[in-house]
């Protein structure tokens, strides 16, 4: 099973190619700075045939099981994501949650080739949003700028980790569902050990659960949601 990411950067190449509509499907996620490219170049989203040839077979959001699909965990879907700085650490936290029974939502990006990272750390954000990941994890270069576009999402509590101090924290008071990393930072062995502490910490509930819930009302009042 996989879905479809769509960035800035394929519009750009599709409106080199001379493609008016590219197609998609419902579970196709598009980054804002897609459609606002779709928008200047006057590429229509259509969920039929695209017009003027086949278009570039976009990034897709990879969905893989864990080896043993009898793990408590496998039921569980977990969004990663990374940017160029973050490619090298994203394969070893990759298999490590796979490790640990979990199913895995790879957004990309799947080399290190320069990327922009709002459009990867807003996919996986997306997927933890839309209830189609529990939880998120995206790594760039530091952590921190993952963590500011996530936190754009409604309903997002992204928190950039590095120490399982901090990561058992954000879990147990914060109720945090993106977790953001540095693969610059950070070594390998450190990164699994906040991402087993991240993964396995409850939310603490009581007053934090108060604390969690002011949150909330000021994304609304700032949103206008209900």
């Amino acid at each position: 099973m996989a879905k479809r990411l769509i960035t800035e950067s394929d519009i750009v190449e599709a409106a080199r190619r001379g493609t008016r509509s590219i197609s998609i499907d419902p579970q196709t996620v598009i980054t804002p700075s897609a459609k606002d490219a779709a928008l200047q170049y006057k590429i229509e989203f259509t969920t039929g045939v695209p017009a003027g040839g086949s278009s570039k077979s976009f990034e897709a959001v990879e969905i893989s099981a864990p080896a043993d699909s009898r793990n408590p965990n496998a039921a569980t879907v977990i969004a990663i994501g990374c940017d160029h700085g973050g490619f090298q650490l994203k394969k070893v936290v990759k298999q490590y949650v796979h490790e640990l029974g979990y199913t895995v939502a790879d957004v990309g990006t799947t080399s290190e080739e320069a990327c922009d990272y709002p459009d990867f750390a807003y996919a996986v954000a997306s997927l933890v949003a839309s209830g189609q990941a529990a939880k998120g994890i995206m790594i760039d270069a530091v952590g921190v700028a993952s963590a500011i576009v996530a936190n754009k999402v409604t309903g997002i509590r992204a928190v950039p980790c590095y120490s399982e101090f901090v990561a058992r924290s954000s879990r147990e008071h914060n109720d945090a569902n993106v977790l953001t990393l540095g693969g610059r930072v950070l070594g390998s062995e450190l990164a699994k050990s906040i991402v087993k502490t991240w993964l396995e910490t409850w939310f603490g509930g009581g007053r934090h659960q108060t604390r969690v819930k002011k949150i909330s009302d000021i994304e609304k009042k700032i949103t206008g949601s209900k």
